[in-house]
């Protein structure tokens, strides 16, 4: 193992931690606020955490509260286990299917979404929850060149998000937190190297769980270690939301307390997540994936027809304030 890689193995100790990310904080790129006019469909594309989606929800309510005359469609096609390095454990879930591959599927993905910008959050399942290795962290930085690659070439801007934190005391891969770190400090690299925009969802989370876990020894943002809870997906939210230029939401410790702006911003709250639930299998069918064991969603046109209903219901408590 040569000098540089022993450097990436190296983790900072908290307070470095703190200083890394005020330092990042001052260099986010500036974001449109919240989008020019010309963007409306907005697609988010990465593995399990993006299809769980609940950041998705609280990004798109907020909006839809503080900008009531934007219209936005927001496309998750998030897939379970998926890699954009095209990796996969042998065994992965039981030995029964290999975990999908990005590359599969990117190109059905764009035509049919046909998106006006794109959110990308990969690196979680890249590193396959082995040790830091030069081989694997070199197909995910191709992966992600060649994902950026082929959104841009089309014309769409991509923001790369960092993954999110892998906590190791509650997850049982020995060591990759220390893979994410690298993975998101590379990310966060190309920033300046390539003049990609990356929005930090990583480090920001981390210090968050560091403070919390001072004082309570137990305390989690994620259960099993990789899949955030609601204030995981909300920290996530909250760095997006203050990429695009939204402000004040530092203190924010959930969506819901953003909503009060709006007098049914809870109902909207309801709405958008509903809509988001069926919309994103239904994207996902109709998109097509090599992954077993997926809900199947409704036909496109009948979850169009589906989503119109709840946007009229969206619009109508939007107009009453």
């Amino acid at each position: 193992m040569n000098s540089t890689f022993k450097k990436h193995n190296r983790r900072a100790t908290f307070w470095y931690i703190i200083f890394y990310f005020l330092l990042l904080s001052t260099s986010v790129a500036s974001g449109p606020k919240p989008f020019p006019k010309k963007i409306h469909r907005i697609v988010f594309i990465g593995n399990s955490i993006t299809y769980a989606g609940q950041f998705i929800t609280d990004i798109e309510a907020y909006l839809l509260t503080h900008y009531p005359n934007r219209r936005f469609e927001f496309i998750n096609v998030g897939l379970p286990s998926e890699t954009v390095s095209g990796l996969s454990e042998s065994n992965h879930a039981g030995g029964r299917f290999p975990r999908p591959d990005l590359h599969e599927r990117l190109d059905r993905v764009l035509t049919q979404t046909k998106p006006d910008f794109v959110f990308a959050c990969y690196g979680m399942n890249d590193g396959i929850y082995l040790p830091l290795d030069e081989e694997r962290f070199q197909k995910y930085r191709e992966g992600i060149t060649w994902l950026h690659t082929r959104v841009a070439g089309i014309g769409v801007p991509i923001v790369h998000l960092t993954p999110p934190i892998y906590d190791e005391l509650k997850g049982k891969a020995v060591g990759y937190g220390a893979v994410l770190d690298t993975y998101s400090e590379w990310l966060l690299s190309q920033r300046k190297a390539q003049k990609w925009e990356i929005a930090d969802l990583h480090f920001p989370m981390k210090v968050y769980l560091e403070q919390h876990r001072q004082n309570n020894p137990d305390f989690a943002l994620a259960k099993d270690g990789v899949h955030p809870d609601a204030l995981g997906h909300w920290l996530m939210a909250k760095q997006v939301l203050m990429y695009l230029g939204e402000k004040g939401l530092e203190e924010a410790e959930n969506v819901k307390t953003t909503l009060t702006i709006h007098p049914n911003g809870e109902e909207i709250l309801q709405l958008v997540s509903e809509r988001q639930q069926f919309m994103k299998d239904a994207w996902l069918t109709s998109t097509g994936h090599t992954r077993p064991e997926m809900k199947v969603g409704l036909p496109m046109e009948d979850a169009r027809k589906k989503a119109e209903v709840i946007e009229k219901q969206l619009r109508e408590l939007l107009k009453k304030k």
